[in-house]
């Protein structure tokens, strides 16, 4: 699968970002409502698991197919545990203290801290002046999402706030090293299933150890629903529409799912979960929002015109071949 320049999407690409939004958002949503009743090990166990054997059984249809080297092997495990496992696993437990709409806020940070990285690890990715203004907003927002609850001592949504973030750079990591996948003669798709396979291997022990789920009480019907509608819909069908959207649309384009998750999410969470989010939380969201516009190139050429940035699309281009999973 290759990743098409960019270009105007056409409505059956604006559907499918759409749809990626809601999976990606509902994410959130799903995870608020199975951290009530399973440990969040458990949970993102049962995710990973559970599309991991979608992917697989759907291979013939979607052209999965398993690593060829060992050094295919060793990349996909390491983006199994930094673009799933650890992720996955601090998004859940952050959600234990957290609304749902937050934590897709703060998880729109990640692409902030891809720019940063790629800054400092590559060297064909420094930052222009417009993508450093949009750095500078987004961690702005950021700082006035998480600063009050840290100023004024409320220690647990702080280190759930700080457990999110940590989860945004880690998929900002993983984005940098999946760079190199490239080159092992691996699909897209086959990063995915990959991933999702050595996220449940490193994954399901720990759960066994640490939760030890056989003594859990049997879940509600709610929280089985939100398991496998999150495994289905949030992780496995959202990869194939993902690559969909990148093969044809391009990773600029694709990118603007950033934007769109946090309202999903929020949405969600107000109507299903009675969930509110503070003024101040919009506003983080606005900087952020502001910032990613700048770093994606749309707002500038806007109001410049393009003249102060004559190839926007130069360095998202290289998105990683494994999406930044939510």
């Amino acid at each position: 699968m290759t990743v098409a320049a960019q270009r105007a999407m056409t409505a059956r690409e604006w559907g499918l970002l759409a749809l990626l939004s809601l999976l990606w958002g509902g994410s959130f949503f799903f995870v608020a409502v199975a951290v009530r009743e399973l440990p969040p090990l458990t949970l993102v166990t049962l995710r990973v698991g559970l599309a991991a054997a979608l992917l697989w059984a759907c291979a013939p249809l979607i052209g999965v197919s398993p690593p060829r080297s060992g050094r295919a092997v060793a990349s996909i495990a390491v983006l199994g545990f930094g673009n799933n496992a650890l992720p996955f696993a601090l998004i859940a437990w952050g959600q234990t203290h957290l609304p749902s709409g937050l934590a897709s806020i703060l998880n729109a940070a990640t692409p902030l801290f891809t720019v940063l990285a790629a800054h400092v690890l590559t060297a064909e990715e420094k930052l222009s002046g417009l993508k450093l203004f949009g750095t500078l907003a987004g961690m702005a927002g950021v700082a006035w999402l998480i600063g009050p609850d840290m100023l004024f001592g409320a220690t647990n949504n702080a280190w759930a706030e700080l457990a999110v973030l940590a989860a945004a750079l880690s998929y900002a990591m993983s984005a940098i090293f999946a760079r190199r996948v490239r080159f092992l003669g691996l699909k897209p798709i086959d990063v995915a299933a990959g991933q999702a396979t050595a996220a449940t291997l490193l994954l399901a022990p720990l759960a066994l150890i640490i939760d030890r789920p056989w003594t859990l009480s049997t879940p509600s019907l709610g929280v089985i629903a939100s398991v496998l509608a999150i495994a289905a819909f949030s992780t496995a069908l959202a990869y194939v529409v993902y690559f969909r959207i990148l093969a044809g649309a391009g990773a600029t384009n694709v990118l603007l799912v950033t934007l769109l998750v946090p309202v999903s999410s929020v949405l969600l969470g107000t109507v299903f979960l009675d969930e509110r989010l503070l003024a101040r939380q919009f506003v983080g969201f606005g900087l952020i929002a502001i910032g990613l516009a700048f770093i994606d190139g749309r707002l500038p050429r806007a109001l410049f015109g393009g003249r102060n940035n004559p190839n926007p699309a130069s360095g998202n281009s290289r998105l990683p071949i494994g999406p930044k999973s939510r």
